[in-house]
């Protein structure tokens, strides 16, 4: 958890320092996601490479020059930003990424950092000039979280006032039924 304290305080300091010859702002919001990004979420997660087959690496005096990978088909959360600057495009899209991983997102929770956060950077044909516009993307692992839900089936048409009743229904344990053929479900799920 994100205390504010001197060596919190120092790590946004030195993010600002870093932006801001980029000309970007850090707002102070950010102190929290650095933090939890910095320190792991305080240990609880270890950061996770994106999962790949080397395909081949070309070395030079026992440094790699390249590699080819050949990667999964996977899901990945992406941002695409257009700044003024290709380094401004660069660093709003990793703290939106930022954000998105350290509870911005539909669980609502810390999710870990994957490896790498991979930028996607566009050149003019003659591979000269960089566009503006970045695509950063973060590679979501695959869960298989267990799901509990509570469930309450039900029949016909729906509208903003069925939906509304049967979640008020199923709130208070009060079963609707009826016998047409359209069935739908609705579902409460429970945080762990």
């Amino acid at each position: 958890m994100y205390r504010g304290d001197g060596r919190d305080s120092l790590l946004l300091m030195y993010w600002r320092d870093v932006a801001r010859g980029h000309q970007v702002e850090v707002p102070t919001d950010m102190a929290e996601p650095i933090h939890q990004i910095t320190t792991n979420n305080e240990g609880t997660h270890a950061r996770e490479q994106v999962p790949y087959t080397l395909i081949a690496r070309k070395e030079k005096c026992g440094e790699v020059v390249f590699e080819k990978r050949h990667y999964e088909k996977a899901h990945w959360a992406c941002i695409t930003v257009h700044e003024d600057t290709y380094e401004q495009s660069i660093c709003y899209g990793f703290m939106k990424i930022m954000r998105y991983i350290c509870q911005q997102n539909s669980a609502g929770s810390y999710l870990g950092v994957t490896i790498p956060i991979v930028t996607v950077v566009r050149t003019d044909e003659m591979h000269r000039t960089l566009s503006r516009a970045v695509t950063v993307a973060y590679y979501l692992r695959n869960y298989s979280h267990e799901l509990f839900v509570t469930v309450k089936p039900f029949t016909g048409a729906t509208n903003e006032l069925t939906i509304i009743h049967e979640i008020s229904s199923l709130a208070l344990e009060r079963p609707a039924g009826s016998d047409s053929f359209i069935v739908n479900e609705i579902w409460i799920l429970e945080r762990p």
